[in-house]
């Protein structure tokens, strides 16, 4: 029987997925060379052999830190230790500083030395992974522009609006449109007026450089900036700063009644919003201050101070 175990951990110690056996209390029986090399080179871990170690307990503290997938994990486990299940897979993300990376958890019962055991194997996904990201993304990019499209705007911003619900932190959003790009597209051609949407997303493209920001194309000459933890006058700087450089682009647009150069008009609003608030009410109010930017006469940035801050 030992000879058989014995076995078994010399054919675990050639595959490269990283594998641990425990029993049903959880206890680390044995883990294989994969799994100790690769906790090795990215600093996690316990000992130097993983035995005396209770893999459940492990997840259990992971799950108190608020990691989720590390509660869909050990809920899984234990459906499989308890027969509710026959096997459990489950994909989870594990990034390094360096690098994003994935992997497929499977877990399954085995029988050695008739003790009732559980091989969990940790298989490396990232190849495919970021080749669904990949493909995930080229989805959600404006063909003409590479900025994000609507679809990922919608996206981001219920991520985001949950985000600053949950840390109590503003949000702000600008919605931006090209004045009288009609009038551009007529004079000097559909051709120029791509060139100049190009030109305008380069310069977004600088104003959106943290986590919680994002600019993206609204639709036809809109587009649409988020501001993640930023109030109204910290927004206020940058929506201005962004609208001075658009009309430093200087791009011709000799019909234009504002101005005989490219301009913007900007509408913003903030909130600090809770649970009670409504995501659609801040898309409503930054659109309402579109609509009086460009009813003032184009070329500004228009905000309503109401209930916003």
């Amino acid at each position: 029987m030992m000879e058989s175990y014995d076995l078994l951990k010399s054919v675990l110690d050639t595959i490269t997925e990283h594998i641990v056996v425990i029993n049903s209390k959880g206890d680390i029986l044995y883990v294989n060379k994969s799994w100790l090399s690769f906790a090795k080179k990215n600093a996690c871990l316990i000992n130097n052999t993983w035995y005396d170690i209770n893999y459940l307990n492990e997840c259990d503290n992971a799950t108190a830190m608020g990691d989720d997938f590390a509660v869909k994990a050990v809920k899984g486990i234990r459906s499989v230790i308890n027969a509710e299940a026959e096997y459990f897979y489950f994909e989870y993300p594990c990034h390094s500083p360096d690098e994003k990376r994935w992997f497929l958890m499977r877990v399954m019962p085995m029988d050695i030395l008739e003790c009732k055991c559980f091989v969990i194997s940790h298989h490396d996904i990232t190849e495919r992974k970021l080749a669904e990201e990949k493909m995930l993304y080229l989805s959600r990019i404006d063909e003409l522009t590479g900025l994000p499209n609507r679809r990922y705007f919608e996206e981001f911003f219920d991520l985001e609006w949950r985000r600053c619900v949950r840390i109590g932190a503003p949000i702000s959003l600008a919605i931006i449109d090209l004045d009288h790009f009609k009038l551009l597209n007529d004079t000097y051609g559909h051709q120029a007026g791509d060139e100049c949407l190009k030109s305008v997303s380069r310069v977004l493209k600088s104003f959106h450089k943290r986590p919680g920001d994002l600019c993206a194309r609204y639709g036809g000459e809109e587009f649409a900036v988020v501001y993640g933890n930023t109030n109204m006058d910290q927004a206020l700087v940058l929506v201005r700063e962004l609208q001075s450089a658009i009309r430093a682009l200087n791009i011709p647009n000799k019909k234009s009644p504002t101005v005989p150069t490219l301009t913007a008009s900007i509408g913003l609003a903030s909130i600090h919003p809770n649970k009670y608030d409504n995501k659609n009410d801040l898309i409503r109010s930054s659109d309402e201050s579109l609509y009086l930017a460009k009813g003032n006469g184009r070329n500004q940035v228009f905000f309503k101070l109401d209930s916003y801050a």
